[in-house]
């Protein structure tokens, strides 16, 4: 039992999370102190990478039985909010992992058995799922076939947000003559394996959302998995609430950072109250509609999260299609709200202050930025079209899970 808390007492859900959150804290605040030098100098997060890992919070899904926190959804995502506040970059980086480490859950106790060690013993998993043009929606251009060892993986994807950080490569495959996709699981360090660090965002510039090239890598039969169908699970919906996640742990630093200028500031205009920026009323209804906006950014992730663990809850019974509807409509009906609310705090934040807030030392600009890069991810239009259609006529929403060129797309 944590200190503070006496032996014998039943810890309730809220003290739950406040002692799973301790063992956290200290390492996203050494990771928040170097997120602006990181910006200036676009230093890739490789340390504090390792710091997380060390500290076993890429474990933190895990069931206590194989190692891990046993965190619920709404515990994750609540510590990732916190994560993405001290450095948006860390915890969006860490989103194909944990998509992965849910994977592992959902497969048969001989595959966990197999993966679960890996993940309890600090090892991180990146992704390589899109490629930027030239396959048709549904395929991929990177191909299995099979190979001496088991299969042999060649293609080359953009967009594998994490993996020049993590141990192993989940990457998204076909092959000829087989119908629906897979996922190849490979070593970093898999002879055939390049990554590069050509990502040109203007936002999220630390993920390493770049290129990764296979050329015949040697994949062992045990490690390529099928890919189910997204009707049947909740993991679409859990890869997207992590990105919503990301975004209000950036509305957060941006009320944060605003406050921080306020306070600190002694220059006040000649059209205004000439009081100190701290205790003019109108600034201080700034930064509380900031703050309001972002709070609400966050309690609508974090209710979200609670429907994905209504979903996944044994005693209620749900069957697959149940469980996804539940856990979609939660998820999608956020990614209308999340990104506009945390696009209001982010630019609202230069209203607060004069022209000194632009300067490039402060990049204060970081946080439109990269909350406008995550909110590019899914555009919340399709999302809005697809509750529209529940509320309506009752039709399930649907998404296509995959990523090409639309149909006819060659044509003139």
């Amino acid at each position: 039992m944590s200190a503070g808390i006496p032996a014998g007492t039943e810890v309730g859900a809220e003290s739950r999370y406040q002692l799973l959150a301790a063992r956290f804290r200290p390492v996203f605040a050494r990771i928040a102190e170097g997120s602006l030098d990181r910006e200036l100098t676009r230093t890739l997060p490789f340390e504090q990478v390792r710091w997380l890992k060390e500290s076993g919070f890429g474990a933190v899904r895990l069931p206590a039985e194989a190692g891990g926190s046993g965190a619920s959804h709404a515990e994750f995502f609540r510590l990732l909010v916190e994560l993405a506040e001290a450095d948006s970059n860390v915890a969006h980086l860490l989103r194909s992992h944990f998509a992965f480490v849910e994977t592992i859950g959902r497969e048969d106790a001989g595959f966990r058995e197999h993966w679960y060690p890996r993940v309890a013993a600090g090892k991180i998993f990146g992704n390589a799922a899109t490629e930027r043009s030239g396959n048709a929606l549904g395929t991929t251009n990177t191909k299995l076939r099979p190979g001496p060892q088991g299969w042999v993986l060649n293609g080359e994807k953009y967009y594998t947000t994490g993996s020049i950080f993590a141990d192993w490569i989940a990457v998204m495959a076909t092959t000829d003559g087989v119908s629906g996709r897979q996922y190849a699981v490979v070593p970093v360090t898999s002879k055939g394996v390049r990554i590069l660090d050509d990502w040109d965002g203007f936002g999220q510039q630390h993920t390493g959302t770049g290129t990764t090239c296979f050329t015949d890598v040697q994949v062992p039969a045990r490690d390529v998995i099928p890919r189910g169908a997204a009707e049947s699970t909740l993991e679409a919906a859990f890869f997207q609430l992590v990105l919503l996640a990301v975004l209000a742990g950036i509305g957060r630093a941006a009320v944060r950072d605003a406050a921080a200028l306020v306070r600190g500031r002694k220059r006040t205009f000649n059209t205004g109250s000439g009081t100190l920026f701290r205790h003019d009323p109108l600034i201080q209804q700034l930064v509380g509609r900031l703050s309001a906006k972002a709070a609400a950014a966050e309690a609508t992730v974090l209710a979200a999260a609670a429907e994905l663990d209504a979903a996944s809850d044994p005693a209620l019974n749900l069957d697959p299609g149940q469980a996804y509807l539940r856990g979609e409509l939660a998820v999608d009906r956020a990614q209308i709200i999340v990104p506009e609310l945390v696009l209001d705090v982010a630019q609202g934040l230069f209203d607060v202050t004069g022209a000194s807030a632009v300067s490039r030392d402060k990049a204060l600009d970081r946080h439109w930025r990269n909350a406008r890069t995550v909110a590019t991810h899914n555009p919340a239009v399709f999302k809005a079209r697809g509750v529209g259609d529940w509320e309506i006529n009752g039709t399930v929403p649907q998404g296509l899970g995959s990523i090409g060129d639309a149909p006819g797309a060659g044509a003139s």
